[in-house]
């Protein structure tokens, strides 16, 4: 009996703690059930989302149809355009005898060094636009105009770039305003806006009164800030929320352009654009040798139809601001 005696409560000892092992066993059993039913909950999420991404486009729609409040704005040169547009222009005007062989070589070396250099060096640009002040002074706005439609369709329309106009295009399709942004002058942006089926144009303005050219400008180039605040006041008289507008350029002036849209595009970016875009997680596409940057948002839409816009709200509004 002592032996048993002895033995009686170890066996209740034991059985305490058999009843504690299984209470923890089974508690253990029950959070382990948990997890395992939650890890096969997350790999038929995974592989759900797999078979949709199989599916679904590579790239999210934009932009967006029927958003009027957003709309579009392109930089010109080395942007839509090959090179320099005043200096194409200006070729025009040396075939049509308005200067000399000199003058031409400013506008050619202008040009030489953007092509070579990639960026627009504003002592170049200025340099090369004061020349064509002082060559179109004294002629009739009227007379330019329909000088560089013809000048338009010799220099510049196989120059432009199929995927930005294409990329233009996409804004157009989704029933978005496009427009040019350039420090050319608003005329010759006008003529390649229209020609392009854009809505219309922001340009440098040149004096005129009566209609002929004073060989002045109305304040200063629009180039870097002054593209900014024309898009901010254009945005303004249009009604467009600037977060939900696009800005596509290649060169670095126009940072502050691009920073001022919620969809900002480095396009043909030059190396500060580039590194700037790369930074700040911009997209970026390149058509100069036909690599496609991996952050690409819009498609590269086939074709341009012809879209009815007026340049006049354009024009209008610099007019106001002089």
């Amino acid at each position: 009996m002592a032996a048993l005696g002895w033995l009686t409560p170890r066996r209740r000892s034991a059985t305490a703690r058999s009843v504690l092992a299984g209470e923890a066993a089974a508690e253990a059993a029950r959070k382990t059930s948990l997890q395992l039913e939650q890890e096969r909950e997350a790999e038929a999420a995974a592989l759900e989302a797999a078979k949709a991404a199989e599916t679904a486009p590579e790239e999210v729609e934009f932009p967006v149809v029927g958003d009027v409040r957003a709309a579009a704005f392109f930089d010109l040169d080395n942007t839509v355009m090959q090179g320099a547009a005043i200096f194409h222009f200006s070729r025009g005007l040396y075939k049509r005898k308005f200067f000399q062989r000199r003058e031409l070589a400013r506008f050619a070396w202008a040009q030489i060094w953007f092509r070579l250099a990639g960026v627009e060096d504003p002592a170049h640009m200025q340099e090369a636009r004061d020349s064509a002040l002082s060559i179109v002074k004294g002629h009739r706005v009227s007379e330019l105009m329909s000088i560089g439609e013809e000048i338009y369709d010799e220099y510049m329309a196989d120059r432009i770039w199929p995927g930005t106009r294409a990329l233009a295009q996409a804004h157009l399709d989704a029933g978005q305003k496009v427009w040019l942004v350039t420090a050319a002058p608003v005329e010759t942006a006008t003529i390649i806006a229209r020609r392009l089926g854009l809505t219309g144009a922001l340009g440098t303005v040149a004096e005129s009164v009566d209609g002929v050219y004073t060989g002045k400008l109305v304040g200063e180039l629009l180039h870097g800030p002054a593209k900014a605040e024309a898009v901010r006041a254009l945005a303004a008289a249009e009604g467009l929320d600037l977060a939900r507008c696009a800005a596509y350029s290649d060169s670095h002036n126009d940072i502050p352009m691009l920073s001022l849209v919620g969809h900002p595009y480095a396009i043909n970016p030059d190396t500060k654009l580039r590194r700037h875009a790369r930074d700040r997680d911009w997209r970026l596409r390149d058509y100069r040798t036909g690599r496609k940057a991996a952050k690409i948002g819009i498609p590269a839409a086939a074709g341009l139809g012809a879209v009815a816009g007026g340049t006049a709200a354009a024009v209008a509004l610099h007019r106001r601001r002089r």
